[in-house]
């Protein structure tokens, strides 16, 4: 089992960033891949990026050179950081951790942080 608690959220104006974090309940050093996911209202939810067990990352690609992902392992946690944050940035921001075990891959997931961007 895997708790993921999210935080760092809020109201930003556009232009403006934010740092999401996410605190795992346990040591994230073998964790699979660690990811943030978005849902916008009306919308189904998208991959925004993901980070390995062997530090290689991946973006979507609306969001690359403005969102980082990066991992404290001796903090079990993970980061978002989002610069130049545009209005349909606008979504509850999960965060996913994926495990396997046993052969068996297994999806994990936090409550979600709402990032709202607005003027």
């Amino acid at each position: 089992q895997v708790q993921l608690v999210e935080s760092g959220g809020g109201l930003v104006q556009p232009g403006g960033s934010l740092r999401l974090s996410c605190a795992v309940s346990r040591s994230i050093f073998n964790i699979n891949a660690m990811g943030w996911y978005r849902q916008a209202p009306g919308k189904q939810r998208e991959s925004v990026a993901f980070i390995t067990s062997g530090g290689s990352t991946n973006y979507a690609d609306f969001v690359k050179g403005r969102f980082t992902i990066s991992r404290d392992n001796a903090k079990n946690t993970v980061y978002l950081q989002i610069n130049s944050l545009k209005p349909e940035d606008t979504a509850v921001y999960y965060c996913n951790a994926k495990t396997l075990e046993s052969a068996i891959m297994y999806d994990y997931w936090g409550q979600g942080t709402q990032v709202t961007v607005s003027s």
